[in-house]
C-alpha cells in the first residue's frame, strides 16, 4: 500500500537532522508545512501503509505530488523556518485561524513628537504601544476617560495638534479639558513625554507606586491646607482606583503572564487568550482554529504560540506563558520566545492554585466559544440551506431532510441507562420536541438503540392519523347564529411528525441496530446514518466504508451539532434521574429530611462519594448523629 505513492523518497534519501518539510501538489502549490527534530523519522509516518493513516492525513498525502525538505542547524531554526513558510504559503492542510472579530486596542503613538492615546483596530501603527485587546469599544473609551484624569496626555487628532501649535491657540479638546498635550499650551513637549511614560508604565503593570505617590501628595497638600491641590490628587486617586477595580486581581500583583485556554474537537478548536499584567486581566482575545489534519492537543498549543508571538513586539511577550499542556518542542519554543523578548520567558502548565483556577475559567470560555462557533454556522440561513443540500447529496436522499432526529444512549457503568431524542427542523433545534427515554433492561448500546427506535417508530403511523383528525374538529354549533359550526384546534400528538432522516451516535454496529428497528417497524423509507466520533465519519446502512465529508462541509457541522446536542440532552436527563433516585432512597431513612439530604449531597459532591462514605465521615455534618449516619450507611448499602 505504501508503494501507491509514486513520490515516496527512496530509503536513505531523507536525512536524520532537524529540518522543515513541505508537501506540494501537482501544480506546485504548498499543501502542508511541518517541522521535525528528525526528518526521516517524521516523514516515515506519512509513508506508512495508507490504510493505517488517519483519513484526513491520507487525503493530504494522496493529494500531494511531491515532498521536499530543508535541513537546519537546530530545532529553534526549524521552528522559525516553519513559521515563516506557513505565513508565506498559507498551506490549506495546516491549521487555519479565524478570529471571531477585530478587537479594539488602546494605542499610544510613541513615534509622534507629542504621543497621543487613541482607540484603534489597526495593529500596524509604526512605533505605537498597544494595550488590550478589549471586548468592547466602549470599554476602551471608558478607560481612556479615567486615565487622562490622572495622566493628561494628548487625545486630539494630528490635524488639530498641528493647527494649535502653528496658531498658538489650544485645540478644541484642550479648551474643554479633554486634551493634555502641548497643544493645550499647559505643558512643554518634554513634560508631556514624561507624562506619557507614566501613562505607559501604569498600563503596562498597574504600578501601585502611582497610587501611593498620589496618596502621599494628597495628605501633604491637606496638611499644608492646600485643599484645592488635595482635591485634585483625590480625584486622580479615585480615577486610578476605578481603572484598577474594572479588573479584579486574579494573580499576584507582580505577575505578567499570558494564559491560553483551549477547547477542541476533531475538526476545530477555540482559544481564549487572557492577557494578565500586574496580576489583572488586561485583555481577552478569542480565536477559532480549523484543523485539516489530525493533530494532537500539544500540536495545537505549538501552533497557537507561534501564531500569537510570531509577529509580536518584544514588549507584548510576558515573563510567563501558561498553557493547558506542553508541546513536544517546549524547550525550543521557550528559547524562541526568549530570543524574541530579549529576556527570560517561562513556558508552564498551570497545575494548581490561582493560575489553575484562571486556566479553568479560560477553558470554560473556550468551550462556550467553540459551541457558539458551531451554533452560528448552523443558525445562518445560507449555511443551513447548504448543509441540508450537502447532506442530501452525501446520503443519496431524494430531498433535503427538513426534519432530522438524532439519538444517543448514556449510561453509568452499564446502569441507569437512558436515551435522548433531539429534533432539528430546517437546520434549527426544536427543543419543545426533544424526548428522553428510560431503558429498564438492555444488553448493550445497540440493543438500547433498537429498543428506543422501536418505541418511537411505533408512534409514526398512529400519531400521524391522530394528528390528521385533530387538525380541526367540529365541537358544536355557534350559539350566535345557530348554524355555523365551531372549529376548535387540538394539540397534536407527541410524535406526530415523520422524520426524513434519523441520526445515531456511533458507527456501523449502531447503524445496523437502527436499520433493523426501521425494517421491523415497516419504515425502511426513512433515511438513516450514524456519526462515529473518532474520525467524524458518516456510516450508512449496509455499507462497508464510511462517507467522509470535507472538513469545511456545512453538512458535517450540522451532523456534529445534532450529535453533541443529543449527547448533552442524554447526560442532563441521566444526572436528573440519578439525583432523583438517590433523593428517593435517602428519603426512606427515618429522620432524614430534604434539607439534610441536600447538605449530604453538597458536602460529598456526588452520589458515588456519598455511597462510599463511612458513618464516621457523615457525622462530620451538623445534624447527622451516629445513629442517623449508621442508618444512612445501611440504606445505601442495601440500595
Amino acid at each position: 500500500m505504501a508503494d501507491a505513492l509514486p513520490y515516496k523518497p527512496k530509503p536513505g534519501e531523507i536525512p536524520t537532522q532537524p529540518g522543515v518539510y513541505r508537501f506540494r501538489d501537482a501544480d506546485g502549490r504548498v499543501l502542508y508545512v511541518g517541522k521535525a527534530k528528525n526528518l526521516r523519522a517524521r516523514l516515515s509516518n506519512y509513508f506508512a501503509p495508507l490504510h493505517t493513516l488517519h483519513e484526513r492525513t491520507r487525503r493530504m498525502v494522496l493529494t500531494a505530488a511531491s515532498v521536499e525538505w530543508t535541513v537546519v542547524g537546530s530545532d529553534v531554526e526549524s521552528l522559525q523556518l516553519e513559521y515563516m513558510w506557513i505565513q508565506e504559503f498559507s498551506p490549506p492542510f495546516n491549521v487555519r485561524y479565524k478570529d471571531d472579530k477585530s478587537y479594539p486596542y488602546m494605542a499610544i503613538t510613541l513615534a509622534d513628537e507629542a504621543p497621543r492615546v487613541i482607540v484603534t483596530r489597526n495593529r500596524r501603527i509604526p512605533g505605537a504601544r498597544y494595550f488590550g485587546p478589549y471586548p468592547k469599544v466602549w470599554a476602551v473609551h471608558d478607560t481612556i476617560d479615567l486615565m487622562i484624569k490622572v495622566f493628561p496626555i494628548r487625545t486630539c487628532s494630528d490635524a488639530s495638534y498641528k493647527k494649535a501649535m502653528a496658531t498658538g491657540r489650544p485645540c478644541f479638546p484642550g479648551q474643554i479639558g479633554r486634551c493634555g498635550g502641548p497643544c493645550s499650551m499647559k505643558v512643554t513637549i518634554e513634560e508631556h513625554r514624561a507624562i506619557v511614560d507614566d501613562f505607559v508604565a501604569f498600563m503596562a503593570g498597574g504600578d501601585q507606586r502611582f497610587a501611593r505617590d498620589l496618596t502621599a501628595r494628597s495628605w501633604a497638600a491637606a496638611a499644608a491646607m492646600d485643599y484645592e491641590s488635595a482635591a485634585v490628587y483625590r480625584d486622580r486617586l479615585q480615577a486610578i482606583d476605578a481603572v484598577l477595580s474594572r479588573s479584579s486581581l486574579v494573580l499576584a500583583e507582580d505577575t505578567d503572564a499570558d494564559l491560553f485556554g483551549i477547547a477542541e474537537d476533531e475538526l476545530s478548536a477555540a482559544v481564549q487568550h487572557f492577557v494578565v499584567r500586574g496580576g489583572r486581566v488586561r485583555g481577552v482575545r478569542a480565536t477559532t482554529i480549523d484543523k485539516e489534519l489530525d493533530i494532537s492537543s500539544a500540536d495545537v498549543v505549538d501552533q497557537v504560540l507561534q501564531r500569537t508571538y510570531g509577529d509580536a513586539e518584544s514588549s507584548d511577550i510576558p515573563r510567563q506563558v501558561l498553557v493547558p499542556r506542553l508541546p513536544d518542542d517546549a524547550a525550543e519554543l521557550e528559547q524562541w520566545l526568549q530570543e524574541r523578548r530579549g529576556k527570560r520567558v517561562s513556558l508552564q502548565v498551570a497545575q494548581r492554585g490561582r493560575k489553575a483556577d484562571l486556566m479553568r475559567t479560560a477553558t470554560v470560555n473556550a468551550q462556550q466559544a467553540l459551541l457558539l462557533h458551531k451554533t452560528r454556522r448552523t443558525s445562518d440561513y445560507t449555511s443551513r440551506t447548504k448543509a441540508l443540500t450537502d447532506l442530501q447529496l452525501a446520503l443519496g436522499m431524494d430531498e433535503a431532510p427538513l426534519r432530522i432526529e438524532c439519538y444517543d444512549v448514556s449510561h453509568l457503568s452499564g446502569t441507569n441507562v437512558v436515551a435522548s431524542m433531539v429534533v432539528f427542523e430546517d437546520g434549527l433545534p426544536r427543543k419543545d420536541q426533544y424526548r428522553s427515554f428510560s431503558i429498564a433492561e438492555t444488553t448493550d448500546d445497540t440493543d438500547s438503540l433498537y429498543q428506543v427506535l422501536t418505541r418511537r417508530l411505533a408512534h409514526v403511523d398512529r400519531d400521524e392519523a391522530a394528528a390528521a383528525a385533530a387538525e380541526t374538529a367540529v365541537a358544536g354549533v355557534d350559539p350566535a347564529d345557530g348554524e355555523s359550526p365551531v372549529v376548535t384546534e387540538r394539540k397534536r400528538p407527541r410524535f406526530a411528525y415523520r422524520p426524513q432522516l434519523l441520526v445515531v451516535d456511533g458507527g456501523a454496529p449502531q447503524v445496523a441496530a437502527a436499520a433493523r428497528a426501521l425494517e421491523d417497524a415497516g419504515h425502511a423509507e426513512i433515511a438513516l446514518c450514524g456519526i462515529a466520533k473518532r474520525l467524524e465519519e458518516i456510516w450508512l446502512p449496509g455499507e462497508d466504508f464510511p462517507v467522509i465529508l470535507p472538513r469545511t462541509s456545512e453538512a458535517l457541522y450540522l451532523i456534529q451539532r445534532l450529535r453533541d446536542e443529543a449527547h448533552r440532552f442524554a447526560i442532563t436527563h441521566q444526572r436528573k434521574r440519578r439525583k432523583r433516585d438517590i433523593s428517593t432512597v435517602l428519603g426512606e431513612v427515618p429522620g432524614l429530611g430534604d434539607a439534610r439530604i441536600k447538605a449530604l449531597l453538597r458536602h460529598f459532591g456526588s452520589v458515588a462519594a456519598l455511597s462510599n462514605a463511612s458513618a464516621d465521615e457523615m457525622t462530620a455534618l451538623p445534624g447527622i448523629g451516629p445513629k442517623l449516619a449508621a442508618a444512612i450507611e445501611q440504606r445505601l448499602a442495601n440500595r
